[in-house]
């Protein structure tokens, strides 16, 4: 009998070791990614328009670790643009879509009867239009720049917030605290804030980081598409669609080093949403366990 828990144990200390390191490779690949992204601009400064056919797609080496592009630019700097200006239209958009999902899944769970169906019906109309044409609609109606990037990809991405707030607001409205404070006569208004939305916000914040690598795709589509940053300035869409190219005519460094810097943020950041999950729902952390 004593032969299976110490095979259980084993195998449970050897899952957690694997877990606590897969989190702290994302954690240093996040920490790398950010401080790149914070000192690399002010310390090297890059002109968005310089060309130089003399160093005209060079390979990587010493001096251009990426090597460079179509028209001479070096490729790590361009990258590391192109990185900083994803994670700002991924940071912002998540943050906007999350509190738009928070509000309208948290007034729709609490006010419940005729506007929750209201509400979760419009949620379900936007939601079988497809993101990325809905996105591309909105886009399409401002100049090319950052924030109309960022209105699109906030304005598309609040539904399954809205879906996942609604749903713990409908489990916490069941819970015997709540009934006590509408039994003492708390109003609906003060209920929700103080007893339903602080309930939902580590599910809301969840949601949020894991919307960061999906805004960020969603920028590169829309870069890559023509209908996002100007094709001069430095985004991961744009550097992927200009080395299209390049690509045909063997030259793979233009296109890798900007798709490896869109995979691995993603990656990272899911791994260590991921270790929060795991954290929200300890009983799904056991049972991964077992």
């Amino acid at each position: 009998m004593a032969e299976p828990a110490i095979t259980w144990k084993s195998r449970g200390t050897a899952r957690r070791s694997h877990r606590t390191l897969r989190v702290r490779v994302c954690a240093a690949l996040v920490a790398v990614i950010v401080l790149a992204v914070l000192l690399v601009p002010p310390l090297a400064q890059l002109d968005q328009q310089a060309v130089d056919l003399t160093a005209k797609l060079l390979p990587p080496s010493w001096e251009h670790p990426f090597g460079t592009d179509d028209v001479g630019r070096d490729l790590l700097l361009r990258c590391v643009y192109g990185l900083r200006v994803s994670l700002l239209v991924g940071l912002v958009a998540a943050l906007v879509a999350t509190v738009i999902g928070t509000a309208v899944g948290a007034a729709a769970g609490a006010l419940g009867g005729w506007t929750d169906r209201l509400v979760m019906r419009a949620v379900d109309t936007l939601s079988s239009i497809p993101h990325l044409l809905l996105g591309i609609f909105i886009v399409a109606m401002f100049r090319p720049g950052v924030w109309p990037v960022i209105v699109s990809v906030a304005l598309t991405h609040w539904l399954s917030t809205a879906r996942i707030v609604r749903a713990e607001v409908l489990s916490l409205r069941s819970r015997p605290y709540v009934d006590a404070a509408v039994s003492g006569g708390a109003s609906r208004w003060r209920v929700a804030v103080r007893h339903l939305v602080p309930g939902v916000l580590p599910q809301a914040g969840l949601a949020a980081v894991l919307m960061i690598p999906h805004a960020m795709w969603h920028e590169s589509a829309l870069s890559f598409l023509g209908l996002g940053l100007p094709s001069h300035q430095a985004s991961l869409g744009n550097l992927v669609q200009t080395a299209r190219g390049s690509l045909l005519a063997g030259d793979w460094w233009p296109t890798l080093f900007p798709g490896l810097l869109l995979i691995v943020p993603t990656l990272a950041i899911a791994g260590l949403a991921g270790a929060w999950r795991d954290r929200l729902n300890p009983r799904r952390r056991s049972e991964l366990t077992l």
